[in-house]
C-alpha cells in the first residue's frame, strides 16, 4: 500500500472517530441541559454515585460551559474540512471565530469547576486543571499565530486545543468501562479516567502533528496530500 492511501485510510479512520466523539460529546451536552430544567430525570447509578448533584448545584456554572461545548463540537470538525474551508472561506472563517470565543469559555470555567465539583477528588481536580491550562495555552498560540498569518503552526495549536477538548467525550466511556468492569467506586475511578482520556488525545494529537507536518504548506496551513 503507497503512502498516499495509508494516509487517507488513517484521514477516513480519524475523522470517524472524531465524529463519534463529537456527537457523544453534544448528546451529553443536551442531556446535562434537559436535567438541569427538570425535563428528564437522573437515572440512579451504581456504586454510589450521585453523580448529577454537583452540576445542579452550580446550574449557572454548569451551562457556561456546556452550551458552549455545543458550539465546540459542531464547529471543531468543520475548522479541518479542507472542502468547507476551500468553497466557503466566509462560513468557514466566522466558523473558527465561534469555535475560538466558545473553547476560552470552555477554559475558563473548566479551571472553575476542576475546583468546586470535582468527583474524583484531587486526582480529578488535577487532571482537569493541568488540562485546562494547556487547552487554554494552546488555544492563545493558535490565535497568536493566526494574527501572524503563520497558518501552519495555528494548525498545529489549534489541533491540540480540539484534541483536548474532545477528549471529554472519550472519558464517558472509560468511565462506563470501570463501573463494568471495576469494583472502585466512582470517587476512585474518575480521576483515573480523566487523566487516560486527556492523555490519550493528546498523545494521538502530536502523533498526528508530526505526521502531517512534512506535508503541511508553510504559507497556507493546508494539508498537502
Amino acid at each position: 500500500m503507497t503512502e498516499a492511501k495509508t494516509k487517507n485510510r488513517l484521514i477516513r479512520i480519524l475523522w470517524i472517530g472524531v465524529i463519534i466523539l463529537a456527537l457523544i460529546g453534544i448528546a451529553a451536552a443536551l442531556r446535562r441541559i434537559l436535567l438541569l430544567q427538570g425535563l428528564i430525570k437522573s437515572p440512579p447509578y451504581p456504586r454510589g454515585g450521585a453523580f448529577d448533584s454537583g452540576f445542579s448545584r452550580h446550574p449557572a456554572l454548569t451551562l457556561l460551559h456546556i452550551i458552549p461545548g455545543i458550539f465546540f463540537m459542531v464547529c471543531g470538525p468543520l475548522q479541518f474540512s479542507i472542502k468547507i474551508r476551500n468553497r466557503h472561506p466566509t462560513f468557514h472563517t466566522w466558523c473558527k471565530w465561534i469555535f475560538i470565543v466558545a473553547s476560552a469559555q470552555i477554559g475558563i470555567t473548566a479551571l472553575i469547576m476542576a475546583f468546586t465539583m470535582a468527583i474524583g477528588g484531587v486526582n480529578e481536580t488535577s487532571a482537569t486543571a493541568l488540562f485546562a491550562f494547556v487547552f487554554l495555552f494552546s488555544l492563545y498560540k493558535s490565535v497568536l499565530y493566526n494574527s501572524r498569518h503563520e497558518f501552519a503552526s495555528y494548525r498545529e495549536w489549534m489541533i491540540r486545543v480540539f484534541a483536548i477538548g474532545l477528549a471529554i467525550a472519550t472519558v464517558r466511556p472509560i468511565v462506563g468501562m470501570f463501573f463494568a468492569f471495576s469494583k472502585l467506586l466512582p470517587q476512585e475511578f474518575f480521576g483515573i479516567a480523566f487523566w487516560l482520556g486527556f492523555t490519550i488525545h493528546l498523545i494521538i494529537a502530536e502523533v498526528w502533528i508530526n505526521y502531517t507536518r512534512k506535508n503541511t504548506d508553510q504559507v497556507t496551513g493546508k494539508n498537502l496530500v
